[in-house]
């Protein structure tokens, strides 16, 4: 069991039988009475968010939540697959449960699936993927009054600010965290 002196952001607890997160957290202990513990949740499952406040001396059910191994396979009308590398079950997550994850997924690439029973809740990707440019408007020499980035487009539909320099066709690496542009891959 978890106290109310163990909250702090990113604890993950059990309330009303869901996981849920710690996002925002306030101590406030006023002049008299008991201490606050001003909290901001967040649903694992359902992704919304709600404020809490607990007393001093509450406790709370840690979530039972476990991260598995496990490999992407592919893209249907129920949503993104994923394959344990162990015992071969597969899950699918629903393209909400991915959020702007889903346009760094490669076939084949190795995630961690955040598990809550066997239902699969969250994923961690790789810090970086390489992907390819599909669309990029071409560069004009000298042309830099607008600045030195423009916005193209890689293989997954996902469009981020690239240096000026790079052409549709270049592979490049992309931060899975932030989005943004790391360097050219070398082929």
């Amino acid at each position: 069991m978890l106290s109310t002196s163990d909250l702090r952001k990113g604890t993950k607890l059990m309330i009303d039988g869901e996981p849920h997160v710690i996002v925002q957290f306030d101590f406030t202990k006023p002049g008299k009475g008991q201490a606050l513990y001003k909290c901001k949740l967040r649903n694992m499952i359902s992704g919304s968010l709600f404020d809490r406040t607990y007393r001093s001396g509450e406790t709370f059910e840690p979530a039972t939540l476990q991260e598995c191994d496990m490999q992407f396979l592919y893209r249907d009308e129920s949503g993104y697959v994923f394959m344990d590398q162990k015992s071969y079950e597969q899950v699918t997550l629903p393209e909400e449960a991915l959020g702007e994850q889903k346009y760094f997924l490669v076939d084949n690439m190795e995630v961690k699936i955040l598990m809550f029973g066997e239902r699969g809740i969250g994923i961690t990707l790789p810090n970086f993927v390489n992907l390819r440019v599909t669309q990029s408007e071409p560069w004009v020499k000298g042309d830099t009054a607008a600045g030195n980035n423009k916005p193209a487009t890689v293989a997954s539909g996902y469009t981020l600010q690239v240096p000026s320099f790079v052409e549709e066709g270049t592979l490049i690496q992309i931060d899975t965290r932030t989005g943004e542009y790391v360097t050219r891959v070398k082929e």
